[in-house]
């Protein structure tokens, strides 16, 4: 039989709740801490260990000494990052395409999962699979499939071009249409995910609630902005968030493979991610690579703590933490 916590007249009236030890809370929950081990496991190993490793962003690193005997350098590795000719460039794309993505992807994977919503419970399954099937694609393989479409010679775009007359655009030659196309590319990828994710949280929401409003003469439009949107709002907020917290990490598969890595392109695409990655392969600066990652990391979560602040100022409940 189960004991509960024993309440206890104090003096004065007033009452005291005796809880269980720490101890035994942990016997009692050792089925839940068993299930929940692996996951503890991974973590443990994939994030916390590899921790010591941010060292290598203050030292000249080299394979001779290795890690722990490099020598230090202070802050000198961060410096070719705000030292750059390209660095405000990189920023702002950075930036930029991550605020446009998130904005983007919430409203067109809110859209799509109210859509689902309204689809036969026959054809569900299939629209979903068509939906979260983009999400385990590689993107290199996006990246061929944008090179059928954008090839100068056999492209579909430039056939069609072809056909009225006009003369074939050298896609990975031109920057100026390139933040149209990974916009496109990656709600393509992305925001089919996030969809299934939303249609989960429609589906679970008490039908009594549709109900009452349909017997108030409220139409689906009206069930949608009073009920599913707000309802909605919580896990919103919670996702945009996770996505915040990433807002200074690009996605870099997407500008580097589906851009075919076009030096021409480099205005419009470069970010954080891309321009490191060359000056490690040119360079092997170890120590920049992790400065830049780090640097990355500090800014993320500066950011989501001012988010997460601004979210508690406004409502209280919705914030993360």
């Amino acid at each position: 039989m189960e004991r509960v916590p024993v309440t206890i007249k104090a003096r004065g009236g007033s009452t005291a709740h005796t809880h269980p030890s720490f101890w035994k809370q942990l016997r009692q929950s050792h089925q839940l801490l068993v299930l929940a081990l692996p996951a503890c496991i991974f973590v443990f190993v994939f994030h916390y260990i590899p921790l010591y490793g941010l060292i290598v962003a203050f030292k000249n690193y080299n394979y001779r000494d290795g890690i722990l005997h490099s020598p230090w350098s202070g802050f000198e590795n961060f410096k070719f990052i705000f030292t750059s000719s390209n660095a405000w460039d990189i920023t702002r794309n950075t930036l930029l395409y991550n605020t446009v993505f998130i904005l983007s992807t919430l409203i067109v994977s809110v859209l799509l999962a109210l859509l689902l919503n309204q689809v036969s419970k026959k054809f569900v399954k299939f629209h979903q699979t068509a939906l979260f099937f983009p999400y385990f694609i590689s993107f290199v393989i996006v990246s061929y499939v944008c090179l059928a479409f954008l090839d100068m010679s056999h492209g579909f775009l430039n056939t069609i071009l072809s056909w009225f007359g006009k003369e074939p655009v050298l896609w990975y030659n031109e920057p100026e249409y390139w933040p149209y196309i990974l916009l496109l590319v990656n709600l393509w990828k992305n925001a089919g995910y996030y969809a299934i994710i939303y249609y989960t949280a429609i589906i679970s929401i008490d039908s009594e609630y549709f109900e009452a409003a349909e017997i108030d003469g409220a139409n689906i439009w009206q069930q949608i902005w009073s009920i599913t949107l707000p309802l909605l709002k919580p896990l919103m907020i919670l996702l945009v968030l996770l996505q915040v917290s990433r807002i200074f990490f690009g996605n870099f598969d997407l500008f580097y493979n589906v851009t075919m890595n076009s030096t021409l392109l480099y205005p419009t695409t470069d970010i954080i991610d891309t321009f490191v990655f060359r000056a490690l392969r040119v360079n092997g600066d170890i120590g920049m690579a992790s400065a830049a990652g780090f640097y990355q990391s500090v800014v993320g979560l500066v950011i989501i703590l001012l988010t997460n602040f601004v979210i508690r100022r406004v409502s209280k409940e919705n914030a993360l933490f």
